[in-house]
């Protein structure tokens, strides 16, 4: 896959971060190919924290998916791992990209849910053109 994307299109997709997850309190969110790529982020964390991260983040749906493909399925479309104080939300935005959310126990998961499926209705597009 090669994908090269504009500074207005970057810019674009980090303005619907902002607008969709950060200003409902997400901490951090990220955009990661599947071959763990970091395409592009808002938030708060560190740049060491999230090259790792994103890496782990495409691996982990690369070992759902086979557990999807054992049960019948062809993958999951998204995961969620819930900590004591911290959280990540994991959605397959189409084969080659997922978005990451991080926030903590005072946002919904369905506020994370609805944000996470319109920021990925309107990123897809500048994404796969």
């Amino acid at each position: 896959m090669n994908l090269v994307l504009s500074g207005e299109s970057i810019s674009k997709i980090e303005e619907i971060l902002d607008k969709e997850l950060l200003k409902n309190g997400v901490k951090h969110a990220f955009i990661v190919d599947a071959s763990g790529n970091l395409i592009t982020e808002q938030g708060e964390l560190g740049i060491e924290d999230l090259l790792p991260l994103a890496a782990l983040a495409a691996a982990n749906f690369g070992a759902t998916e086979r557990m999807a493909n054992i049960i019948g399925e062809r993958d999951f479309t998204l995961l969620f791992h819930k900590g004591r104080e911290c959280n990540i939300h994991f959605c397959r935005m189409n084969l080659d990209f997922i978005l990451v959310t991080i926030f903590n126990n005072d946002v919904p998961v369905g506020l994370i849910r609805l944000g996470s499926s319109r920021a990925t209705e309107k990123m897809l597009p500048m994404l796969t053109a």
